[in-house]
């Protein structure tokens, strides 16, 4: 009599454990995120309804909360006693050239201090660093002297552009961004090519700077288009820029809060409309320069 053995059952394949999906935000997430955008809408949409009435809205209670009918002829109303439309045309022009200016000195000085070698190259780094440390306002006299009395730029849009047109943070960000973003393989393969540094410079750090550079540039306009302090001591009434106009407007015995709005509102939408066409650029610039460095 044989006996036969079964052969074993075949094993069972193990169980694979389902991918967990990512916890979605619930709805207190969803509610600290809206409170938070209506806390920081609030008081531009406050500076629309006030813009938008006439004197009296202002001390009115309880307060309006819905726009009226007076938005348009207050903003006309600013535009010819403010003079906003040369003070727009003098800000696009200075914060405009200081950011060209800023971002190209900026990606040169830190591509040097970055990726080339040379005698101090680090004590003459700590020295444009240690110029952050300086308050503004322990240079605005002989700023002003040197302005004023040495090159005649009183009232002269000169006089604002060019001590600005490099920025020590600038120089800093870059040097900082280049670092850790710039191969150095890339330019050890640029010098076999036989390219000088100047040819490197354009074709190969710019290019690879463009995210930090884009970050850089709508920093430094942001800055310059809100500057009041130094142009408000060097400009007048007659050759304002946008945020001197404001502050002329609300000058004064008897200041019209709704007129003092309406400049505030015109300020403030040409930056939000930089911010909307170039916002996600800017953004998805960042990332793919994160990706590649």
């Amino acid at each position: 009599m044989t006996t036969t053995i079964a052969p074993p059952a075949p094993a069972a394949p193990p169980r694979r454990r389902r991918a967990r999906a990512p916890d979605s935000a619930g709805w207190v997430t969803y509610g600290i995120l809206l409170a938070i955008v209506v806390f920081s809408i609030f008081p531009l949409y406050w500076s629309i309804v006030v813009s938008s009435r006439d004197q009296s809205a202002i001390g009115r209670y309880p307060p309006p909360l819905v726009p009226g009918g007076s938005l348009w002829d207050n903003l006309s109303a600013a535009f010819e006693q403010g003079n906003f439309g040369l003070a727009l045309t003098n800000s696009v022009l200075v914060a405009g050239t200081i950011t060209v200016a800023v971002v190209f000195t900026s990606t040169l000085a830190g591509f040097a201090f970055a990726k080339l070698s040379f005698r101090g190259r680090n004590g003459l780094f700590t020295a444009v660093v240690a110029t952050m440390l300086v308050p503004t306002q322990l240079a605005i006299i002989p700023l002003y002297i040197m302005v004023t009395q040495w090159f005649g730029w009183a009232n002269d849009l000169r006089g604002v552009i060019v001590p600005a047109l490099v920025s020590a943070f600038g120089v800093f960000f870059m040097r900082q961004y280049l670092v850790s973003a710039m191969p150095t393989e890339l330019l050890e393969a640029g010098r076999v090519d036989g390219a000088s540094t100047l040819r490197i410079y354009w074709s190969v750090v710019l290019p690879v700077a463009r995210p930090g550079a884009a970050v850089l540039g709508l920093l430094t306009f942001i800055t310059y288009w809100n500057d009041l302090f130094w142009p408000l001591i060097l400009l007048n009434t007659q050759n304002p820029t946008v945020q001197v106009a404001i502050a002329n407007t609300a000058s004064g015995i008897e200041v019209d809060y709704s007129l003092v709005l309406a400049g505030t509102v015109i300020a403030t939408f040409p930056m939000l409309i930089v911010f909307l066409l170039l916002g996600r650029q800017i953004i998805g610039g960042i990332m793919q320069g994160a990706v590649k460095g």
